[in-house]
């Protein structure tokens, strides 16, 4: 798993399907972060993949998280099938042929299967057109090539579009992803990482001949990581993904007391004992929260920052 803020899901379109388990060993191995998986049907693209069928096959071979890409006219109906699946996120294309009604149900299934729900735009559609979506989503993904095909060019006048995509999101602290798809590899990872993407979707790069797979993971999260700390950290590193930190240390009760008052904001917390447990002693607790999410944290609930904070 990365170490930094750009994450790394792998697209298995131009895998070797007639060895999914090695496939998927290599990419273990390799270090990635997620699968990206996508789902075709030969009409809202031309091309033609595989169903949910093969989505619980890859369920049971792996324990990294799959993101599931539907790239299908008819989402709502086939949507409790991913969901039964094994997908850990779920996201299909604002621009399939159903109405707003079916749309907000469909992503509304998701959110109550405790998945995370997500829209895709393709580069002809501006983000501005999920704004009606947004208080369902917790993925944008942000189409780089036309949808359909592995190995199409980067079209990097879409990149924009990433950060278009992560200021919908901007009134919620936390819970929330912009993914990039198309074209992607080491080529063209800072680009992504300057407007601000959290999960790069990488296919072909990945699976060229000659080329090591551990290595073109690691370059896509560095040079991404890199983008970010250049046009958006002003030459600060961002901040890590999976780190968490601590706002607060107090009695039990107030602990538990802050950490729903915290998990009220969207954001969650953890509460761990302080020190040692000593018989006879009741020892305080820390209050952690992502480290995203920290000055938020700090601010909404007044909690303040000790001087030697540097944030």
């Amino acid at each position: 798993m990365g170490r930094g803020r750009a994450r790394v899901a792998a697209s298995i379109l131009d895998a070797d399907f007639g060895n999914l388990y090695r496939v998927i060993r290599q990419l273990e191995k390799a270090g990635v972060d997620r699968l990206h998986l996508d789902v075709m049907d030969g009409h809202f693209v031309p091309n033609l993949t595989f169903g949910p069928d093969i989505v619980a096959a890859i369920r049971r071979l792996t324990k990294l998280p799959l993101d599931v890409h539907l790239m299908i006219a008819e989402p709502s109906r086939y949507v409790d099938r991913f969901i039964k699946a094994g997908s850990d996120s779920i996201t299909f294309h604002i621009e399939a042929p159903e109405s707003e009604e079916l749309k907000l149900e469909t992503l509304g299934k998701v959110r109550e299967a405790r998945l995370d729900p997500g829209l895709a735009v393709s580069p002809s559609t501006p983000v501005e057109a999920l704004k009606p979506y947004i208080k369902l989503l917790d993925v944008i993904l942000i189409m780089t090539v036309e949808p359909g095909f592995g190995g199409q060019k980067f079209m990097k006048e879409m990149a924009p579009k990433i950060a278009e995509a992560a200021k919908l999101f901007k009134p919620r602290p936390h819970g929330w992803e912009v993914h990039v798809d198309g074209g992607v590899s080491r080529e063209t990872a800072e680009i992504c990482g300057e407007f601000g993407v959290d999960i790069l979707v990488v296919g072909s790069a990945l699976f060229q001949r000659g080329r090591d797979m551990t290595r073109e993971i690691n370059l896509v999260r560095l040079l991404a990581d890199e983008g970010w700390r250049r046009e958006i950290g002003h030459g600060e590193p961002p901040i890590p993904r999976d780190e968490w930190r601590v706002v607060a240390q107090l009695p039990r009760e107030e602990a538990e007391q802050l950490s729903r008052r915290i998990e009220q904001e969207g954001i969650p917390a953890l509460v761990m004992r302080s020190g040692p447990l000593v018989q006879g002693v009741e020892p305080e607790r820390i209050v952690m929260v992502p480290a995203t999410a920290e000055v938020y944290t700090r601010t909404a609930l007044k909690l303040g920052f000790a001087p030697e904070d540097d944030l």
